[in-house]
């Protein structure tokens, strides 16, 4: 266990593009990110993936973080994640950087749920078949979301492409199904949808909530991506949770397909944006 005694680490500042820049090039699992205001403010709105370790806790947490990985640290504004970055490079952390101008800087997706949300769906020692039962569950329901506003829509541009992005998740479900095949599922695997979807979004509400998201492609396109961010916010919780090692694995690569979807959304979003 590190004390005060240990060499102190490197603090580095990184700006939002940078740092959108890092995510895109690294690996879920290779870096840990750490938000560190308070739970209102992070249930409001914070960067996917992040734990919330608030700055007066964080102290009292250092054996959550893992010295081998980068540690990238945000708040509100900068400030509180500047003490915090110092802090740990106190303690030893070999690499901290902290978001300049914080996630008020921030123009990319975000993510807005409780804390405590993936605990709804997982225990903490799920095994990778489990870990992969969930998330095709969870590609049913997203996959019966897009078939349900499909059906709610009348307009032929949105009908068009949400075709499309059906088709993308019976690709997507397919996979995750030979995934399971692959780890000794039988034939009837579990994974009829059951009323919740991609990010622990209840089908149904989601769907009331955001009829006016059906009124054009470019809207639905946002909704899709606004889904997906909270997708893989709700696969790396979950990794951090997991005590499993190749359950962890199985979730850092599920938040990489993620990340995969965003890009190719926004590709789609741009081309849309072009005609």
């Amino acid at each position: 266990m590190a004390n005060d005694k240990d060499p102190p680490g490197v603090v580095e500042v990184i700006f939002p593009e940078d740092l959108q820049l890092y995510i895109a090039e690294h690996t879920e699992g290779a870096y840990q990110l750490i938000d560190v205001r308070q739970p209102e403010e992070y249930e409001q709105s914070h960067l996917p993936g992040a734990r919330l370790i608030p700055l007066p806790l964080l102290a009292d947490s250092l054996e959550q973080l893992d010295r081998t990985r980068d540690l990238i640290i945000y708040c509100s504004v900068g400030g509180r994640s500047r003490m915090a970055a110092h802090f740990l490079a106190r303690r030893g952390f070999h690499r901290v950087l902290h978001l300049e101008g914080g996630i008020e800087t921030w123009e990319h997706g975000t993510a807005a749920n409780t804390p405590e949300l993936h605990l709804q769906f997982m225990r903490g020692d799920e095994s990778a078949l489990e870990a992969a039962t969930i998330a095709c569950r969870f590609e049913a329901g997203l996959e019966q979301f897009y078939r349900a506003a499909f059906n709610r829509s009348t307009i032929a541009g949105v009908r068009r492409l949400l075709e499309k992005l059906l088709s993308a998740e019976e690709s997507h479900k397919h996979s995750l199904l030979r995934l399971l095949e692959s780890l000794g599922a039988g034939p009837e695997a579990p994974c009829a949808p059951d009323g919740v979807m991609e990010g622990g979004l209840k089908i149904d509400d989601f769907l009331a909530r955001n009829d006016d998201y059906l009124k054009s492609a470019q809207d639905c396109l946002e909704l899709a991506m606004m889904i997906e961010i909270q997708a893989l916010d709700l696969y790396l919780r979950m990794a951090q949770t997991c005590a499993d090692t190749p359950a962890k694995e199985l979730f850092h690569r599920l938040g990489e397909d993620e990340k995969v979807h965003l890009n190719w959304l926004a590709d789609l979003s741009a081309k849309i944006g072009r005609r």
